[in-house]
């Protein structure tokens, strides 16, 4: 009779089990919200709906159209000249357009406006130039306004675009377009009539993640003034003390994100290209000289400038402005705390996908694949959404759990969950738990089902499987995996801001509560380390990987 762990080891629906019970915890919050939103204490959805609610949402489609013709426009047309032509320093600029992806948006709002405002250098030089005196002696466009947000937002969100257009322009077939050119068309008519149908999918896949990032997107729009439906979820939880209400909001919020995917999936149904040789002939750029060069040059460094060049200029600039803020209190814990709680985010989420997705792949029922899609709504949701669902029900565990510990010891253990920050960690999970899962279902997909079955039928379980033929040949995804998840919960703040304890900073909440106060200059040291951290990330994407699995973005 074997021992009791090897039987369990073997029952083979314990991994599609593990599997069912991950996608359960990740889907919690969304139930939450819908569950709070239907059985508030207090409705208020009547008095939104007559007051504040068509603003938010005026706001939020407002900045989501901008910022979708934004970076379509740049991050398709920077795309198409890096991959098609050849002008002075498109090889740097290959890279260096993808560098805007380690700016927050929040960040680089707080440069603009500290640029540009009244009391800027900006300003401050146009006065002394002309012999200004007062704001009424000259015009200057508003800083704080829609605008400037769908700007900066533009600026910190086109490399999404970027990426995946450069990616299907450069697996489109080279002879495609010699044909092309052959029957007469020009350059408008090969972008036109050719490039853009065929890269229609990655576009759109492209331009849907900016307009996600933007509905989630709480200290930029915050600083430029504009209400939209994140900031009303945290004035309706944290001033009106309303959670009904935010849960109300909440579902709004996700009821534009799931209108969004349907707009992408339906945009794109139908489209499916496929090469007509294995060998076919990649696209081979074309040389631009003359001014025709120079202006590529231009087109694709002023995206650049604006998203990485000017905030990393000015928070550099007050950074070394002030040297004693580098070693300002609370600085190292604020660092610790963004190493521990993303870190350990990181691996739980990686170890979380891996574990689900071997345990729907062992499922014998196709159906219960179904669950994968679903657990990506975490990473669809905004921070403040998830925030929402996850603080109420755990809450309300974590009470009970320390009446229980209370009862049954006679000591109080005080509130385990959310008084640390477990509950920040398991937002990060859920949060992007949709990123380590696409990485780890890729990578597995990639192996030959071969290789599996033989070391099963040479005796080793499913988790001797897992261990010793699927982890050494997926490593290089996992660590990729590692690292993006890790990068993107350094950068989260939403979730942040609405989950931490009391007193608890990590480097985004400490940047969003300095710069806040105009205290750019006490803010600049997290800021510049909150892109040091994620430039890893952004150059392991401009590197690449081997096998292909950069995928992962």
């Amino acid at each position: 009779m074997p021992p009791v762990s090897r039987r369990l080891r073997r029952l083979p629906g314990l991994w599609p089990l593990l599997a069912f019970v991950i996608a359960a915890l990740v889907l919690v919050p969304v139930v939450s919200v819908l569950w709070m939103a239907f059985n508030p204490v207090e409705n208020i959805w009547p008095h939104m709906l007559a007051t504040t609610l068509p603003r938010y949402l005026a706001n939020t489609a407002v900045l989501m159209a901008g910022v979708a013709v934004l970076t379509a426009a740049v991050g398709t047309g920077a795309a198409w000249l890096v991959t098609m032509y050849r002008f002075p320093g498109s090889k740097v600029l290959d890279i260096a357009l993808l560098l805007p992806l380690a700016v927050p948006a929040y960040i680089g709002a707080y440069a603009l406006v500290d640029l540009l405002e009244y009391a800027g250098p900006v300003q401050g030089a146009l006065r002394a130039a002309f012999g200004w005196a007062t704001p009424r002696d000259y015009w200057f466009p508003p800083v704080r306004s829609r605008g400037a947000a769908v700007v900066v937002l533009a600026a910190a969100l086109y490399p999404y675009v970027y990426l995946l257009a450069r990616a299907a322009f450069r697996e489109q077939s080279g002879n495609a377009y010699e044909v092309a050119r052959a029957l007469g068309a020009g350059p408008w008519g090969l972008f036109w009539r050719l490039g853009l149908p065929l890269a229609r999918p990655a576009i759109a896949a492209g331009v849907a993640l900016a307009c996600m990032e933007t509905v989630n997107e709480f200290g930029a729009v915050t600083h430029f003034g504009v209400q939209t439906l994140t900031t009303g979820i945290f004035s309706v939880w944290l001033t009106a003390g309303n959670a009904g209400g935010a849960a109300q909001l909440s579902l709004v919020s996700l009821g534009v994100i799931l209108a969004l995917m349907l707009v992408e999936r339906a945009g794109r149904r139908q489209a499916r290209f496929h090469r007509a040789a294995r060998q076919s002939r990649p696209v081979v750029p074309r040389r631009l000289t003359g001014w025709r060069g120079g202006l590529a040059t231009v087109l694709c460094t002023v995206p650049f400038a604006a998203g990485f060049v000017l905030p990393v200029a000015v928070i550099g600039w007050h950074a070394a402005r002030k040297p004693e803020y580098w070693v300002a209190p609370g600085l190292g814990q604020a660092l610790w705390n963004t190493i521990a709680v993303g870190g350990l985010a990181a691996v739980l989420c990686t170890a979380s996908a891996l574990v689900m997705v071997y345990g729907l792949r062992m499922a014998r029922n196709p159906a219960v694949r179904l669950l994968m899609p679903a657990t990506t709504l975490g990473y669809a949701a905004p921070g403040a959404v998830l925030a929402v669902g996850l603080l109420i029900p755990v809450a309300a565990f974590d009470h009970r759990l320390a009446d229980a510990v209370l009862a049954l010891t006679g000591r109080d253990p005080g509130l385990l969950l959310t008084g640390s920050a477990s509950l920040i960690v398991l937002a990060y999970v859920v949060r992007f738990f949709a990123i380590a899962q696409g990485a780890a279902d890729s990578a597995m997909g990639r192996i030959a089902p071969s290789l599996p079955l033989a070391a099963r039928s040479l005796g080793q379980t499913a988790g001797g499987t897992l261990a010793r033929v699927h982890l050494p040949l997926i490593r290089g995804s996992v660590g990729v995996a590692l690292l993006v998840v890790f990068v993107d919960c350094v950068k989260e703040l939403p979730a942040t801001l609405l989950l931490r304890p009391f007193g608890y900073d990590t480097l985004a909440t400490r940047v969003y509560e300095k710069a806040s106060t105009e205290a750019l200059a006490e803010a600049a040291p997290a800021a510049l380390l909150v892109m040091a951290v994620s430039l890893l990330a952004v150059a392991l994407l401009a590197r690449g990987t081997r096998n292909g699995e950069a995928a992962v973005t």
